[in-house]
């Protein structure tokens, strides 16, 4: 079945945007995923097609209709209404790998992509919306976050990538960030790769990983570490031969 993707936009020109090049790009002329921007100003109901209007209590910026967007996304559940709907916002939960397996394993999704000073809160509780944020920052609106989240959901979808184990054995899967990666040349500008790569043993290569694993996440994630893992690997980067 087709993995169905419906961003609910200002801009539907900037979708697919880089989405439609490399595994991303090859997968929906295949036809593994879908694409299916709705414009929002088609639900505006006056001449101006207006989608905002100014934030209750006063302030600055404007803020999106809640009347606007239901009615988009009744008309998106109508064309798909099996598809959650997420919006991309720093007031939802950060989103994670095992968040992303479960919507790639699912039917596909319908976005909200924000923008100004957001949504009207109301449209959360009353269309049963899913509020994520992909990172501690802020972005002029959610197209681009709704493109790493898109991409992060179709790269996990069978066909998509070519070896079965390039989504399972990365950043994130495991709790923990990847091991440190090498290739040819053996020795560049006096640094060699680690030797137990080199050795053939397995067994001390996948443990050496594991270890490495531990420390650089203990070093550039220590909020990642699972609980049995901290303070058995000191938190110290190591160019280990």
């Amino acid at each position: 079945m087709t993995w169905r993707a419906q961003p609910i936009t200002l801009y539907p020109e900037m979708f697919p945007g880089p989405l439609g090049h490399s595994l991303a790009g090859r997968a929906l002329a295949d036809k593994i995923w879908s694409l299916t921007p709705l414009q929002l100003r088609d639900f505006a109901t006056d001449r101006h097609r207006s989608v905002d209007d100014t934030p209750a209590g006063g302030g600055a910026g404007m803020v999106l209709r809640v009347d606007v967007l239901a009615a988009a996304i009744d008309a998106a559940r109508r064309r798909h209404p099996a598809l959650p709907v997420i919006a991309l916002t720093p007031r939802g939960p950060r989103l994670t790998q095992a968040r992303v397996r479960a919507l790639a394993a699912g039917p596909g999704v319908t976005l909200l992509c924000g923008r100004f000073e957001g949504f009207d809160e109301r449209i959360f509780p009353g269309r049963d919306v899913e509020p994520l944020c992909i990172g501690d920052y802020i972005l002029s609106g959610g197209e681009p976050a709704a493109l790493v989240l898109l991409d992060a959901c179709i790269r996990l979808l069978p066909g998509v990538m070519g070896a079965a184990l390039s989504g399972v054995e990365e950043s994130f899967e495991s709790g923990l960030l990847e091991a440190p990666h090498y290739t040819r040349p053996v020795s560049w500008e006096g640094r060699d790769i680690p030797d137990v790569l080199r050795s053939g043993d397995h067994a001390r290569i996948e443990e050496w990983r594991r270890t490495r694993a531990l420390a650089d996440t203990s070093l550039w994630r220590p909020d990642l570490v699972r609980p049995l893992a901290r303070g058995t690997i000191a938190p110290k980067r190591a160019e280990e031969k």
